[in-house]
């Protein structure tokens, strides 16, 4: 196998530490291996870095562990040193007795050689537009489950909103619900009008579908917090990529 990387180091991540093994291998084709254990408070990551400096060694190699690798990442970045991301199975040693020391040496060995498949690491703009890009679509899906919970309690009350009018987050049913929930008389001129454009046409199917319903305290309490974090959420959504 043709030597790739004279110096380079293997690291195993881990939560709180990691293990790093230089391999450093001369003209000989013989091995000398350096291993040191760092915590992963940003002190000990720098004091990794100068560690790999001070060793000549500017080629890493070390696992994608959940997000355990980015802050070992980011300090090695700011060094220009070139590191190699790649997936653990494409690392995983033999079966035996496992140690980190170990295997942070097999990924060094394979990484020498240039055995190992490396996952791709966008530049930092695109990585800080897709974490943003990652985080709207969560908030997005919170905000469905939030409408799926806010109609189960309007379905729990007697209340077919949903099933008369296209958008049970419109302007027309969102303000009726909004005068359902607070007032301690239901008002039915008041809530004509509070019906629309369109939505005029169905004055009266609206009115028949919130008539006798039937709000407990405990759906009445569901609702108005599941309308006030939709609110949030919605001004988070619009915020992400402001």
């Amino acid at each position: 196998m043709k030597l790739v990387y004279p110096i380079c180091c293997g690291v195993d991540v881990h939560k709180n530490f990691i293990v790093a093994t230089i391999a450093a291998t001369d003209r000989n084709n013989i091995t000398q291996y350096t291993v040191e254990t760092f915590s992963t408070i940003n002190r000990d990551l720098i004091r990794f870095r100068t560690w790999l400096t001070d060793h000549n060694c500017f080629h890493v190699c070390m696992e994608s562990t959940g997000k355990y690798w980015i802050p070992v990442f980011n300090i090695l970045e700011q060094a220009d040193i070139h590191v190699l991301l790649t997936h653990p199975k494409y690392v995983r040693a033999i079966k035996g007795k496992k140690t980190d020391k170990k295997d942070s040496k097999w990924i060094a060995d394979l990484f020498k050689f240039d055995l190992v498949r490396s996952s791709f690491i966008p530049p930092k703009d695109i990585r800080a537009l897709r974490e943003i890009a990652r985080y709207r679509y969560k908030l997005v899906n919170m905000r469905s489950s939030e409408k799926n919970r806010y109609q189960n309690s309007m379905t729990a009350s007697n209340i077919g909103l949903a099933s008369v009018l296209t958008d049970p987050f419109g302007k027309t049913a969102t303000d009726i619900m909004q005068h359902v929930l607070t007032s301690v008389v239901f008002d039915e001129e008041h809530c004509k009008t509070l019906i629309q454009k369109s939505a005029k046409k169905k004055t009266e199917i609206i009115l028949d579908s919130i008539r006798g319903c039937k709000i407990e305290s405990d759906q009445q309490f569901k609702m108005l917090e599941a309308k006030a974090h939709l609110d949030y959420l919605d001004q988070s959504i619009l915020r992400a990529f402001r």
